[in-house]
């Protein structure tokens, strides 16, 4: 019965885009209009522009040290690499766009290349929380199997796991790209800030509350799943570390509490806007964008900083780089 319903409400969806055929425009462009009630664009902008270079840079330098160093190539530290990669695909698919608008003032994106910051843009929103939640695994195995550690997690197979995470997430994001590409369009004005996937869909002529609702029940998985997932991990490593002695204690709460520092600094802005959705408080237009711009840059901003200043071995290699460079001067 149920079946049926839903194979009779998906033939009516497609009756009901087709019968917008005839009302529809062709959209080889679109204009942003997210910023249209921006009070001081070029303040804005520079602010904006700042960040993500320090951004952008921040996570090069890590991947280099990480990836220059024999000493740093374990899975802790693969993973740190792969966390960095994610911040630059998180920062650099909105960030440019952003920066054209309001220093540039270009207000306009291509159909293919808006479709590309969509897809690149939730692909590192989804794989931040995939990231996340395999480092909560690497520091559960490594307090709960301190001696096993390095022979239950190899290089190899931390590589074949990020590998795997990014194939997963690259699954679950391709349902953007092949739900909006059939739709017809009826309007070519974004709504936000950059091309997410509520944005182009509102510009369609279909009915967005289908769409809205599988993505949001996709999110809904993806976001709780991994949040559970790492909370338990947490959870297990509490339990260990109050069985541990005192010097294990501090060497534990060292180690994980980068992560953790980490995972605020990324949950919480999405649990903000869900609260903030449900409660039904209203934003302004700016408001929702300021939020959607610090979720964005903030998590990708202060990850490689906490990981240099927070781990033993990255501090060391900074330091020394900087006394080698000191010497030669």
């Amino acid at each position: 019965m149920t079946f049926c319903f839903e194979i009779r409400f998906f033939y009516l969806h497609i009756v009901l885009n087709m019968s917008f055929q005839n009302s529809s425009i062709e959209v080889t462009e679109f204009l942003i209009g997210g910023f249209d009630t921006i009070g001081r664009p070029m303040g804005v902008g520079v602010v904006i522009l700042i960040t993500y270079l320090i951004a952008t840079l921040a996570n090069i330098v890590n991947i280099v040290l990480i990836i220059c160093d024999k000493r740093l190539h374990k899975p802790m530290y693969l993973l740190i690499c792969n966390l960095a990669v994610v911040d630059i695909l998180n920062t650099s698919s909105t960030s440019p766009t952003i920066i054209g608008v309001l220093l540039v003032g270009v207000n306009t994106i291509s159909y293919v290349p808006c479709l590309m910051q969509m897809f690149s843009l939730h692909l590192a929103a989804v794989m931040e929380m995939f990231a996340l939640a395999v480092m909560a695994f690497d520091r559960l195995l490594a307090v709960s199997y301190p001696f096993q550690y390095q022979s239950y997690l190899t290089n190899v197979r931390t590589l074949l796991l990020i590998y795997l995470v990014w194939i997963v997430a690259c699954s679950f994001v391709a349902v953007m790209p092949a739900t909006v590409l059939p739709l017809p369009h009826c309007s070519s004005k974004l709504k936000y800030i950059y091309c997410d996937y509520a944005a182009i869909i509102r510009t369609t002529c279909a009915d967005p509350t289908y769409y809205f609702n599988m993505i949001s029940i996709i999110s809904f998985f993806l976001l709780f799943f991994t949040f559970i997932f790492i909370c338990l991990s947490y959870f297990w490593i509490i339990v260990f570390v109050k069985l541990s002695s005192n010097s294990d204690k501090r060497k534990m709460g060292s180690t994980c509490l980068s992560h953790f520092i980490v995972v605020i600094c990324y949950y919480c802005p999405l649990f903000i806007r869900i609260i903030l959705t449900r409660l039904g408080v209203v934003l302004s237009l700016d408001e929702w964008n300021g939020l959607m711009i610090g979720s964005i840059l903030g998590p990708s901003l202060v990850n490689p900083f906490i990981y240099c200043l927070r781990t033993k071995e990255m501090r060391y290699k900074i330091f020394q780089i900087f006394k080698k460079v000191q010497t030669s001067q």
